[in-house]
């Protein structure tokens, strides 16, 4: 770890207060791992952005290894910071820039999330779960991969509980809303409703969650609300981006590439929409499942709405 500089990378909240969280989370982290040199930026709505932020770690370094601090794979992992790597290799030539995997939803964030549930019941006085009804509420996404794996933890929460319903929703973007899911859940006979936000840190979202539940308290007055917050100094978040570090110097003493592939880096569809000028985070759909996908890209596509160089049946 001596000659690799860690560029923790957020996404960046138009709340000043968000962005803070985020440093203050990595002056925890370097707290417990003091001989670590790390570095932050963030994607947007900051001081420090993506290209100042690679800048900064490649100074007096031979390796920079960046770390997604993100929970979802969609338009700023899988486009902006591989372009942004790119950029940093060209201009720093003699620095490795390698990435790892964003947070994403495994194992380890279920059970922080699994520990937010648990919290509510108790706030609740452990009401029953058949009647006690969990929104997972997440930001959304035109990506539909990254909605995908929210609604996995959704479906993971249900079969390790005895919560009859477990539903999804989201701030934005997509559907259903926040308000849709309760009028259901209502419908159906829930008396209790637990509402998880899948966020890290404060910000504006987070606000307006908790403005809505405020509505809908006064809404559903026979329902009793329990509504959790963001988790982004959980200790489990901690291991994660540590978990996340060692994988990231694990591929580089393996004698890889290096480069350390992201969902969409070197991929040719994603560098022909940057060549062409297309990138806009609404055409933006890389998925796991598409049997077309390109060999040079780590995760496959689910078909694209921007134009490709070439006719493809999977992605017209």
């Amino acid at each position: 770890m001596n000659d690799t500089a860690l560029l923790l990378v957020g996404h960046g909240s138009r709340k000043r207060e968000g962005n803070q969280e985020i440093l203050h989370f990595a002056a925890q982290w370097r707290e417990r791992h003091p001989g670590w040199r790390i570095e932050t930026c963030f994607i947007e709505h900051a001081e420090v952005l993506l290209d100042e932020g690679l800048d900064r770690a490649a100074h007096d370094t031979r390796r920079v290894l960046a770390i997604p601090f993100i929970l979802n794979a969609a338009g700023h992992v899988k486009m902006e910071l591989p372009a942004a790597l790119e950029r940093a290799r060209a201009r720093h030539p003699g620095v490795d820039f390698a990435c790892t995997r964003h947070l994403g939803m495994g194992r380890e964030l279920f059970a922080v999330l699994r520990g937010q549930l648990d919290r509510l019941m108790r706030r609740l006085d452990q009401p029953d779960p058949r009647t006690t009804g969990v929104v997972l509420l997440g930001r959304g996404s035109s990506d539909a991969g990254a909605n995908g794996e929210l609604a996995k933890m959704a479906r993971w929460l249900f079969e390790d509980g005895d919560h009859e319903l477990v539903d999804l929703a989201f701030t934005g973007v997509t559907w259903p809303r926040l308000e849709t899911v309760v009028q259901r859940q209502a419908r159906l006979g829930m008396t209790q409703i637990c509402i998880v936000p899948v966020y890290l840190f404060t910000g504006v979202l987070m606000e307006r969650i908790r403005a809505q539940v405020e509505r809908l308290q006064r809404q559903y007055p026979q329902l009793a609300f329990a509504l959790g917050t963001h988790f982004g100094f959980d200790e489990g978040i901690f291991t994660l981006v540590d978990a996340r570090v060692a994988e990231g110097c694990a591929d580089a003493d393996g004698g890889g590439a290096g480069h350390g592939l992201l969902e969409c880096d070197g991929c040719r569809y994603r560098l022909a929409a940057e060549d062409e000028h297309l990138h806009d985070h609404r055409h933006t759909a890389c998925d796991h499942g598409d049997p077309h996908a390109d060999p040079g890209c780590t995760a496959g596509h689910a078909p694209h709405a921007h134009a490709h160089p070439h006719p493809h049946s999977a992605h017209a």
